[in-house]
């Protein structure tokens, strides 16, 4: 998600300054949540600045290097598994409990895809029975 914009941030100042609105009317005006006004306020407060501050560290993955390996091994053993399927061969092997998109989410950072293909038989049936006489 994108950070709003610094015009829109300098806008809400503006008015919390001109017309002393309250925090909640602030964010009903302005459509956003009372929480970004609550922090943006704070910030402006504190820093004189109400720029959108800058992520300093990416939030560490849910499986760590010995529970991503033991994840690829079962893709590898288990490539028609469902996430759902993954997510508990997972739990069985590592005791790790995790939710079926961190699943997806691994897959993705280990380079698997989940998308499941027809047979070349079955497209054979099926582009034949699309053709008419």
């Amino acid at each position: 998600m994108q950070p709003y914009s610094l015009d829109f941030r300098k806008k809400i100042i503006d008015i919390y300054v001109k017309e002393a609105l309250s925090q909640r009317r602030l964010a009903r005006r302005f459509g956003v949540a009372p929480s970004f006004i609550q922090k943006l306020l704070k910030q402006y407060r504190e820093t004189g600045s109400v720029a959108p501050k800058k992520r300093t560290q990416q939030t560490p993955t849910k499986l760590n290097t010995e529970q991503l390996a033991v994840l690829q091994r079962l893709v590898e053993a288990h490539n028609d598994a469902t996430l759902e399927e993954l997510k508990s061969l997972l739990a069985a092997e590592t005791s790790v409990q995790v939710s079926r998109s961190t699943i997806d989410r691994m897959l993705k950072k280990l380079d698997f895809t989940v998308k499941k293909r027809h047979s070349t038989r079955m497209k054979r049936k099926l582009t034949g029975s699309n053709r008419s006489g």
